[in-house]
């Protein structure tokens, strides 16, 4: 069993995951139960037409979220968290035992208080949903965590949304919808006592009851840290273009597909099929890190995917009886339809996971819920404005798939955008696919590096990579000393430069850059970071270690640190080696995959670390591996 589902089994999570589960799953089960009870029943409550009222109650669900996210976020700042959870619960059932009444009143205008109730439970419930897995989940269950919560978000909608079309349809609908929605809020409750105890953040702030104010003040908050931000910009981009393909799929499956209403569960189903995939897969692909890489892996994906669904699209078919789901089925590019959705969804989850799991990490603790409630407020926005976009583009003449091929070249600028405002990411996405196409990286020891505090890594140079597999393996981000010729190589310098890289000569090539880099080393050693060197000074060309040079000793007298031993292992012999020749002169040489190993020791003393015992430890892990 993967690291992730073994979360399930914990106390620490599994209550959190049901209780947030049966939440999401309450949410649509009432919404989408108003919803199909409006479109076919409308003429018993009011004259509004079905699709304004509809449209109201999107609006009535979301109006919530701008009204009272900066207070929840504040509030969740303020107090412990899991009685927090356990309030909204209790709200939960209130409010569903409201709507009780206002079936057996068949009164609309209550339903639609209640809906409008319900968005606030659940903006309420945000802040403290993803603000309280950080402080039960390890650095490295993070993913697991924010993996099972969306996987698990998107099967709630999905079984919800279904269950409430199906229950209000039936002979005594409104009070199977009423029993139903109030046995899952009970449940919820009953889940959530058993969350454990989270302490408050910010136990002093006073809170600002002004939500323009306020919210005014979380954005600054979320502007402090920039990567923070423009992830908080991605997830929100991110709801956009989910907002934008869902609102779509009725008239998707009546219109180019000829369904029925089962051909619209399909696309939703496949949809939501594919985020839980891609959200589980998450943990698996990223070796139980927040990794960043997956990030621009997810909006390729998510382009290509989206773009194909435009080419492979039906002909919109003409008017007539809808077609049972069979022969929608047999309808040639359906499958190739159904697949590029499942695309989407699975890349859709690659992208957004480790987007939350950042903004965990990074966001400072005492702030953290208001950030939250920051990004709660603008995923908010973005779904209106895609609501707005796909309205008036469709008003304009624009075909369904028009709009998907709309969607996709949007999706590629503003990924492009992100990339270019952030580097990181396009870094992190070149580092993963070295380690998942030309190697397969194992570690051993990778415990060894310090979690926290200051350390110098030192390690055989094997190849013109080495940093970068380094770089993909350390669980902290690392900055290297690197030979200034090889910092300036084409293409690897863009690498080198964005993961901060210090460039050093040799005294008698440019003796004042080699102060420069001895400064820079102990200013980043005294800032609490990791700094990695090849103390050797070169690479090697004949696969066998080099004497390690002094500058190691020159570091930690300076600035007194461990040193973390580590060993590549595989490489030589591998494209970018120098065995035989120049690298590259004998491109793939080993094949793609080819297994390569890092071994890490446990810290040397300050005082122990002298070059030639960090050499014999060195030379100790790699063995008779190259």
């Amino acid at each position: 069993m993967s690291h992730q589902f073994s979360l399930l089994r914990q106390r620490r999570f599994l209550p959190f995951f049901l209780t947030q589960f049966l939440g999401a799953f309450n949410d649509n089960l009432y919404k989408n139960a108003l919803v199909v009870l409006l479109t076919f029943q409308a003429m018993r409550y009011t004259s509004l037409s079905p699709g304004i009222l509809v449209n109201l109650c999107a609006g009535l669900f979301i109006l919530p979220f701008f009204l009272f996210s900066a207070t929840a976020g504040q509030i969740a700042d303020k107090y412990e968290k899991s009685r927090l959870i356990r309030i909204t619960k209790l709200l939960e059932i209130g409010v569903m035992l409201l709507a009780s009444l206002a079936f057996v009143l068949d009164a609309l205008s209550l339903m639609l208080v209640c809906l409008f109730l319900m968005g606030a439970q659940s903006a309420l419930f945000g802040p403290v949903k993803y603000a309280i897995l950080p402080q039960h989940l390890a650095a490295d269950e993070l993913i697991g965590g924010n993996a099972l919560v969306e996987s698990g978000t998107f099967v709630a909608i999905l079984i919800g949304t279904l269950a409430g079309g199906v229950l209000i349809s039936v002979d005594g609908g409104s009070a199977w919808i009423s029993a139903t929605a109030l046995l899952l809020a009970i449940l919820g409750y009953v889940s959530s006592r058993g969350i454990p105890v989270a302490p408050a953040a910010s136990p002093s702030l006073r809170i600002n009851w002004n939500p323009v104010t306020e919210t005014w003040r979380g954005f600054q908050f979320t502007r402090r840290n920039r990567t923070v931000f423009l992830s908080i910009l991605g997830v929100s981009w991110f709801w956009f273009y989910g907002a934008l393909f869902l609102s779509q799929f009725p008239a998707y499956a009546k219109d180019m597909l000829g369904g029925d209403a089962h051909a619209v569960v399909l696309l939703l189903a496949v949809f939501s099929i594919g985020i839980g995939l891609g959200s589980l897969l998450c943990e698996r692909l990223s070796g139980g890190r927040v990794e960043l890489g997956l990030v621009p892996f997810g909006s390729v994906g998510l382009t290509l995917f989206a773009l194909d669904l435009w080419w492979s699209s039906p002909l919109a078919v003409a008017g007539g009886t809808p077609l049972p789901l069979t022969e929608v089925l047999s309808t040639p590019g359906v499958w190739r339809v159904l697949l590029d959705l499942v695309g989407i969804g699975t890349f859709g989850g690659f992208f957004i996971v480790p987007l939350y799991a950042l903004i965990q990490s990074r966001s400072e603790q005492a702030h953290r819920s208001r950030i939250i409630a920051g990004n709660n407020i603008l995923n908010a926005l973005f779904m209106v404005v895609a609501a707005g976009m796909g309205a008036g583009l469709l008003a304009a003449g624009f075909s369904v798939p028009q709009l998907f091929l709309v969607t996709a070249v949007l999706n590629a600028l503003v990924a492009l955008y992100i990339y270019v405002l952030v580097p990181e990411f396009a870094l992190r996405f070149l580092v993963w696919l070295l380690v998942h196409t030309v190697y397969r990286l194992r570690t051993k020891g990778i415990e060894n590096i310090p979690a926290s505090g200051p350390a110098v890594l030192v390690c055989n140079h094997v190849s013109f990579v080495d940093a970068m597999i380094i770089m993909a393996a350390s669980p902290r981000p690392v900055r290297f000393v690197m030979d200034h010729r090889i910092f300036s190589m084409p293409l690897l310098s863009f690498v080198f430069r964005v993961s901060g890289a210090i460039p050093i000569a040799p005294a008698k090539d440019d003796p004042s850059m080699l102060e420069r880099a001895f400064d820079e080393v102990a200013r980043t050693l005294e800032a609490g970071d990791l700094v990695a060197v090849f103390p050797e000074g070169r690479i090697t060309d004949n696969g066998e270690l080099y004497p390690f040079r002094p500058g190691i000793r020159r570091i930690v007298e300076r600035t007194p640190v461990p040193v973390v031993p580590m060993a590549l292992r595989g490489l030589w012999g591998s494209t970018f080696s120098r065995k035989d020749g120049p690298a590259l002169s004998h491109p793939l040489r080993r094949g793609i995959f080819s297994r390569i190993e890092l071994a890490v020791a446990a810290p040397v003393p300050p005082a122990a670390a002298h070059p030639e015992y960090l050499q014999q430890q060195v030379s100790a892990l790699r063995g008779d591996r190259r």
